[in-house]
C-alpha cells in the first residue's frame, strides 16, 4: 500500500512536469531559440526519470524494512477503494495524454501516458497483496512492493536513455535510407553528409546535394526544394531539412552517386 502511495504520488507530480514541458516545448522558434524549444520537453522527461527513480528507491527501501520487520499494513475498505478510484484516474489520464502526445507529436506526453497506464497494471498487483493480506500473507505486501520498485527503475532507465538520444544529437534516420529516397528525385547526382538529430516531431535534416555542375542557380534550388518537400512528406517527424548544394563534377570521393551517360 505504501509502494503504491509513493508512486501515486509522483504519477500527479510527474503529469504536471509533462504538461509543462510540453507547453513550453510548442512554443515557436524565436531569436534566442531559433531551433525551437523542443529540448525543453526532453528535459522535464529526464527530470521524471529521476524523479521515478529517486521514488523507487524509497518504495524498496520501505519494502525492505516492512519485510525485516514483518509489520502488517491495516486493510480497510477504503484502502481498497481508494486503490480502485486510482486506477480509474489512471485510465482516463493515459487516455488524454496519449491522445495530446500523437497530436502534438510530443515524446514527453506520450512516454508519461504509457507510464501512466503501466500504473494501472501496478495498482491492480496492489489490490491483490492487500487481498493477500486479508487472507492471511502479508509478505506478499512488501514482496510485491520490491517488484514495484522495480518497475519504476525500469521506467526511468528508459526515460534517461530516450531522452540521452536527443540532447546528445543521436542519429534518428539511416543516412542510406534517406540517400535512397533522395536519388528518386530528378535532377540529383548524389548525396553525402547526411546527418539527422532531434526527437519525435521535431527531427532535423541537413545534407550535401550534388547536381550537374552547368546548371542554372534556380533550377538547383528548386531540386533542394523538391527534396526538401519529398522528405518531409515521407517522415512526418521531419521538421526541417537544409541542402547544401554542390556541383557533381567535383563530388567528392566516396560519395552516393549515379552514374549518367
Amino acid at each position: 500500500m505504501t509502494a503504491d502511495g509513493y508512486h501515486s504520488l509522483f504519477d500527479g507530480v510527474s503529469n504536471i512536469i509533462g504538461l509543462a514541458g510540453s507547453f513550453i516545448g510548442a512554443r515557436p522558434p524565436d531569436i534566442d531559440h531559433p531551433y525551437g524549444h523542443r529540448k525543453y520537453e526532453t528535459v522535464a522527461s529526464i527530470f521524471i526519470a529521476l524523479l521515478l527513480i529517486f521514488v523507487g528507491f524509497e518504495i524498496l527501501q520501505s519494502a525492505l524494512n516492512r519485510f525485516l520487520e514483518q509489520s502488517v499494513p491495516e486493510v480497510t475498505a477504503i484502502s481498497f477503494l481508494i486503490i480502485l478510484g486510482t486506477m480509474c484516474i489512471n485510465y482516463l489520464v493515459t487516455r488524454y495524454e496519449y491522445k495530446q502526445g500523437e497530436s502534438l507529436r510530443s515524446q514527453i506526453l506520450i512516454a508519461d501516458s504509457m507510464h501512466t497506464k503501466s500504473d494501472i497494471y501496478v495498482s491492480l498487483s496492489v489490490v491483490l497483496s492487500l487481498a493477500a493480506i486479508e487472507l492471511g500473507f502479508p509478505l506478499v505486501d512488501p514482496l510485491i512492493a520490491i517488484v514495484i520498485a522495480f518497475i519504476i527503475f525500469r521506467a526511468g532507465y528508459r526515460i534517461i536513455k530516450e531522452g540521452s538520444r536527443d540532447l546528445l544529437d543521436m542519429s534518428r534516420i539511416e543516412e542510406k535510407e534517406i540517400c535512397d529516397l533522395v536519388m528518386g528525385v530528378e535532377g540529383v547526382k548524389g548525396c553525402h553528409k547526411i546527418r539527422t538529430r532531434g526527437s519525435m516531431g521535431d527531427i532535423k535534416i541537413d545534407m550535401h546535394l550534388l547536381v550537374q555542375s552547368d546548371m542554372p542557380l534556380e533550377d538547383a534550388h528548386l531540386i533542394a526544394h523538391k527534396v526538401s518537400k519529398k522528405l518531409k512528406s515521407e517522415y512526418k517527424d521531419v521538421s526541417d531539412v537544409v541542402v547544401h548544394l554542390e556541383p557533381f563534377s567535383q563530388r567528392p570521393q566516396g560519395s552516393n552517386s549515379k552514374k549518367t551517360s
